[in-house]
């Protein structure tokens, strides 16, 4: 049903739909507008949805000046109503806040990045991946996602797609057109499923809406660069090349001529990954990860092995269980070592976090 009704000199637009299912409770009705709630865990198994609904409506219509309310009883149904007001007063001009330069970052917090045009979801998204242990900025639209984005340099971008003015493709895609950008991930959070368009214009990850919370932090935790890499090796033009690979992605760089020093270097650091030559002096690879792994606080730390040396069988048992991959020296590429690395540091912070 709708209607049209005068109070206290406001014209109001009412929208009621009833139905006659199961109805609820008035313990269940204290929990129905909560996020990520329902009002019984049975009925979601049922009939399922993931409880942001509701939660979503009611904040939409209280920044229009309205709300969602709803009556129910038990086995007999239920009435949602929506009251907005009938004339809405002009909006005023959204002052925009300046963006905090990227040199006054909090060091040590990987920053996401959010442009979605909704501000519930974005109040969402800031709270959620704040518990996680981001820094979150947002953005209310294309426009001033393009301008923060280049301004913050932040570690990963989350894109809405179906925002007025400037949609999601069009941010994306001036992204990576732009060389000062081009590089930093961008994980498209939207209800349109078309990951192939996605994918082609340059997305790094495509998630589509109601998101799973697990998934969204395990892929957001691919592009931190807050925990620095630390490299092992004895030739330092390796050790340079590895920099110039590493930094240009944001990784923090922390490096060691051979095992005795990197074990120094453990005591300052802690770094997420470590990526290991295995012949040097002093303290080679082999025994740099046999002490590696008397220590508790260390023994979790995943480790590349970057050798030239052909492994025999003796070689790889030695290492069996204490390495997570090993690469042979001048046989796989930048790209390659990258994504390794981002899948480590990612398993790297994960175990950090549920851990604390």
């Amino acid at each position: 049903a709708v209607a049209r009704e005068s109070t206290d000199g406001q014209d109001w637009l009412t929208f009621s739909v009833n139905d006659t299912g199961i109805g609820m409770t008035p313990e269940q009705l204290t929990r129905l507008f909560e996020v990520f709630s329902q009002a019984d865990a049975a009925t979601t198994r049922k009939y399922g949805g993931t409880g942001l609904g509701l939660a979503l409506s009611r904040r939409l219509c209280r920044m229009m000046g309205g709300d969602v309310t709803v009556e129910s009883e038990a086995d007999r149904g239920s009435t949602f109503t929506i009251r907005l007001p009938a004339q809405v007063a002009q909006e005023p001009e959204e002052t925009v806040a300046a963006a905090v330069p990227a040199d006054r970052l909090p060091p040590g917090v990987g920053t996401v990045l959010v442009i979605d045009d909704e501000a519930a979801v974005r109040d969402l998204m800031q709270r959620f991946l704040t518990k996680e242990g981001f820094r979150v900025v947002t953005a209310h639209g294309g426009e001033e996602g393009l301008r923060q984005a280049r301004e913050l340099r932040p570690d990963a971008i989350t894109l809405d797609v179906m925002m007025p003015g400037m949609d999601g493709w069009a941010v994306l895609s001036a992204l990576k057109a732009d060389p000062d950008v081009a590089d930093i991930p961008v994980v498209m959070l939207t209800i349109v499923d078309d990951k192939n368009l996605g994918y082609a214009l340059g997305a790094s990850d495509y998630l589509t809406k109601p998101i799973d919370r697990e998934r969204l932090v395990t892929t957001l935790e691919k592009y931190r660069r807050d925990l620095p890499v630390l490299i092992v090796d004895d030739d330092v033009e390796v050790r340079q090349l590895l920099r110039r690979m590493l930094e240009p992605e944001g990784y923090p760089v922390v490096e060691a001529e051979n095992g005795r020093v990197a074990l120094e270097r453990l005591r300052e650091v802690s770094p997420s990954v470590i990526l290991l030559d295995l012949m040097m002096p002093e303290m080679d690879g082999f025994d740099f990860v046999a002490e590696l792994r008397r220590h508790e606080v260390w023994r979790e730390i995943p480790i590349i092995v970057v050798t030239a040396r052909d492994l025999s069988f003796d070689d790889r048992e030695r290492l069996n269980g204490y390495v997570q991959k090993i690469l042979q020296k001048g046989a796989h590429g930048r790209d390659e070592l990258l994504a390794e690395v981002r899948e480590l540091v990612a398993s790297s912070v994960t175990r950090r976090r549920r851990k604390a």
